[in-house]
């Protein structure tokens, strides 16, 4: 039992007895094999021509995706070096948005360079080291090969856009769908004092509708809201919208304390009514009396309020959500008031045109052609729920790409160039080196190589044919040459607008070169949990 040591005066029971550990050799092959099989998982949904996953949860919903960091998310993995490998993707998914799939398909490389080295007896710190050294020097050879951009350039912006969106679903709406990300990202970017620009994606709201198609989604300058008018006797348009935007409720408040009204005659009961009437009267009066021929509510609006507001002419929305109203404060640079005795003519925000619209078999609510917004909205539109879905991954990723640019405007090369300049850069840069960490780095620049090879390779291109020709174009300069996935052959990634942002490489190097180096350094699984089927599952993949 692994949980016993022996010492000279006998055996000791150190750990549980159900604990399992596994030691030196064995638990770093685990480990490695864990990351490996992760790694596979997802290398063939990599590049223009990567293949799509379909992935079934435990109650039937249906996925189908090749967005790495989803993938990883939908499925329960178990062994914890597989969970270090998801977690680079989540990292890589919120920091840049783009770039999950080659980053675990890199430090999946990455280990199985390793592997090798520690079947010839290299130690896993020499290879750590080394690993750490590269990654450094590759760093540095990426921020002297990337060219800087205007961060307000829209047709760098655009090149980015649709470079993003090659390798998914709409690829072949790329052109367009690009279009509206960059307008949508440059609507609501701000200047910093320093020069600088920055980008909050919270300011633009995503909504999604199945039917029709995906060359029907568009950008609305302002707030969509998934909402119907409260009443059938308000208008249903409003043009050049004065718009009141309240949290608080439009009733009439009830009392804290539990209370009891005794009415000993009926014309009491209508003078009660009545009271609460005029009281809900009062409260659209301001309403009115301020100027608004909209009102979005947070909370509830009483029915005789709808009553009073539909006679008025104003148009009413009720239990918005709080996010929205931020949103909508921005878009129409009105202010949220706490209670309708607060509101005032400039509180209210301005919008062209306030309409409900069918959007399939709803009707929801758009708040359109405001002025200067500073929070717009993407309605994602597609064939199926299925396919919207992956529009809106696919636009994600697209929509932190365009902010990536604009708030570090430096861009390289995509389809594996870059990967390939900088493994030719540091395979020469590792000959001067000596000693056994001049393998590992050797094998880091070789680990750089199966990104454009595994692109190649999802695209049915011979790989070792591909990664002859590509290494001979960079060791004669050409250091942009790279995959055309789309026409089977080694082109030059610029003069095709494959362009992706630096920071994104930047992530990827770090992030896999961590990951990697964490798994290496562990030489010893101890896994004490409650039965043998816990134990079973820390220590094999």
């Amino acid at each position: 039992m692994a949980s016993i040591q022996q010492t000279p005066n006998g055996p000791v029971l150190v750990l549980k007895e159900s604990a399992l550990q596994q030691k030196g050799k064995d638990a770093q092959k685990n480990n490695i094999a864990a990351a490996k099989l992760v790694s596979d998982l997802v290398k063939t949904s990599l590049g223009p021509r990567g293949l799509d996953k379909m992935l079934v949860d435990s109650i039937g919903d249906v996925t189908i995706t090749n967005d790495g960091a989803t993938i990883l998310k939908e499925i329960d993995v178990q062994h914890p070096a597989a969970k270090m490998m998801v977690e680079i993707s989540k990292t890589i998914d919120n920091e840049v948005g783009d770039g999950t799939t080659t980053s675990v398909v890199f430090a999946g490389a990455l280990l199985d360079k390793a592997e090798t080295l520690l079947s010839k007896d290299v130690h896993s710190s020499v290879i750590v080291d080394a690993y750490q050294e590269a990654a450094e020097k590759t760093l540095n050879l990426l921020s002297e090969i990337a060219k800087p951009v205007e961060p307000d350039a829209k047709e760098a912006l655009l090149k980015i856009a649709k470079t993003s969106m090659e390798s998914k679903l709409i690829s072949e709406d790329s052109k367009e769908l690009s279009k509206l990300v960059v307008d949508a990202v440059l609507k609501i970017s701000n200047k910093k004092n320093d020069g600088d620009y920055k980008v909050d994606l919270d300011n633009i709201k995503v909504e999604k509708k199945a039917g029709g198609s995906i060359a029907d989604t568009l950008l609305v300058k302002g707030i969509v809201l998934d909402k119907e008018i409260v009443h059938s006797g308000m208008p249903t348009k409003i043009q050049d919208a004065k718009i009141a935007l309240i949290n608080a409720a439009i009733e009439v408040e009830k009392t804290e304390m539990s209370a009891e009204i005794r009415i000993t005659d009926p014309t009491q009961m209508n003078m009660f009514l009545e009271e609460e009437n005029g009281m809900l009267k009062n409260m659209v009066d301001k309403i009115h009396g301020a100027g608004a021929n909209v009102l979005i509510c947070q909370k509830g609006i009483d029915d005789i309020a709808q009553h009073y507001l539909s006679k008025h002419g104003i148009m009413a929305i009720r239990r918005v959500k709080e996010s929205d109203m931020v949103k909508l404060a921005k878009a129409t640079t009105g202010r949220i008031t706490t209670s309708v005795e607060e509101l005032t003519e400039n509180d209210l925000g301005k919008a062209d045109l306030v309409q409900q619209k069918k959007v399939e078999a709803d009707k929801w609510v758009f708040i359109e052609g405001c002025k200067h917004p500073q929070s717009v909205t993407l309605l994602l539109r597609g064939g199926s729920q299925r396919i919207v879905d992956e529009v809106d991954r696919s636009i994600h990723d697209a929509l932190m790409v365009v902010k990536d640019v604009i708030e570090k405007p430096s861009i390289v090369a995509g389809g594996g160039a870059t990967e390939a300049y900088l493994a030719s850069s540091l395979r020469k840069w590792a000959d001067n080196k000596e000693g056994r960490g001049q393998l590992a780095l050797i094998n880091y620049a070789e680990a750089l190589e199966s990104i454009p090879l595994t692109i190649s390779e999802n695209a049915g291109m011979d790989p070792i044919d591909t990664l002859v020709t590509l290494r001979a174009k960079q060791n004669q300069g050409r250091k942009w040459a790279g995959i055309n996935a789309k026409d089977n052959k080694i082109a030059e990634m610029y003069s095709l607008d494959i362009v992706e942002p630096i920071s994104v490489k930047e992530q990827i190097i770090k992030s896999a070169t961590e990951a990697a180096c964490m798994i290496l350094r562990i030489d010893d699984v101890i896994s004490i949990s409650g039965g043998s089927q816990g134990g079973g599952k820390a220590g094999t993949p």
